[in-house]
């Protein structure tokens, strides 16, 4: 009886611990971060009348391909993950899921999140989300990652397709007004990731990645920094002078870039030791909390 449980602990354990596995390289919190803009974009669009199921089943088709795009990541990225601090511990890079079935996950669900899509959304969604997914997996991290220092400006248009993505699988159609949500994402891809490459220079270095401060020096990648966070201030003004949000996102916008520029200045005047994270941290607290406010300034002027 001892023993049966004890095999009955062990196989539980190993299966939670696969689950983690699988969680990790699917990046279960990033893909989270892009299921809530696209909900923001689904929440902002024309009211179709389409039934609640029936956007929860577009927005987890949107998170499947998405967590897709993740997992190839993971498989083409193990060998520089292997060589960096922050990544070495990741499951496909440290052995404990091999290459092929972190494929196979990526195809299973993929598929699946594709599928939802043509059924509950439309085909256009589909197909732009079926793009999202190459543009990342494929072009970002297999060819522009490599090949030149602006990797992060040019690939992070697939990052920020999240809010279109979630208005067409609303309206099945395109608009101007989701297009400014992907500004506000591409805009703040460069400084998010930048203040982490400052703060991880020394492992893009060993991995011989060219990121803009192992390329162009740290001091040059604070400026750029700064650049960045006053035009994303400028954008994410633009919803609120289209008519788009009103006062409580024009609020909680300028709040949230006056923190952000002040920390990249913060980092390019006085910098300490974890100035560069705290910025990175602070990006992503502050890209939620705007999504957010653009939800609730909708529902609370409805």
């Amino acid at each position: 009886m001892a023993i049966l449980l004890s095999t009955e602990k062990s196989l539980i354990s190993q299966s939670t611990e696969r689950l983690k596995d699988y969680l990790a390289i699917s990046k279960f919190k990033v893909v989270a971060m892009l299921v809530l803009t696209a909900w923001v974009g689904l929440a902002l669009a024309p009211d179709m009348g389409r039934g609640l199921f029936v956007q929860l089943a577009s927005l987890l088709g949107i998170g499947l391909l998405s967590a897709a795009a993740a997992v190839i990541n993971h498989v083409v990225d193990s060998e520089i993950d292997s060589k960096m601090a922050r990544t070495r511990h990741r499951p496909v890079a440290k052995g404990r899921l091999s290459k092929q079935h972190a494929l196979s996950f990526a195809a299973i669900i993929g598929s699946l999140g594709f599928t939802m899509l043509i059924v509950w959304a439309n085909t256009l969604t589909a197909v732009l989300t079926l793009f999202a997914l190459v543009g990342y997996a494929f072009i970002y991290t297999s060819f522009l990652k490599r090949a030149t220092p602006q990797n992060i400006v040019i690939g992070g248009l697939a990052g920020a397709m999240p809010p279109l993505l979630g208005w067409v699988s609303e309206t099945g159609h395109m608009a101007a007004a989701p297009w400014l949500l992907v500004m506000i994402i591409f805009t703040w891809t460069p400084p998010h990731f930048w203040a982490l490459a400052i703060a991880r220079k020394s492992d893009y270095e060993r991995a011989k990645i060219p990121m803009l401060p192992v390329t162009h020096g740290i001091e040059f990648c604070k400026t750029c920094v700064v650049a960045y966070s006053i035009l994303l201030a400028l954008v994410c003004v633009l919803p609120y002078l289209i008519g788009m949000s009103g006062v409580i996102y024009l609020l909680a916008a300028c709040a949230l870039n006056t923190v952000f520029i002040y920390k990249a200045l913060k980092l390019k005047i006085a910098p300490k030791d974890d100035t560069a994270m705290d910025l990175f941290r602070f990006s992503i607290v502050h890209l939620m909390l705007l999504f957010i406010a653009l939800f609730i300034d909708k529902w609370l002027v409805l």
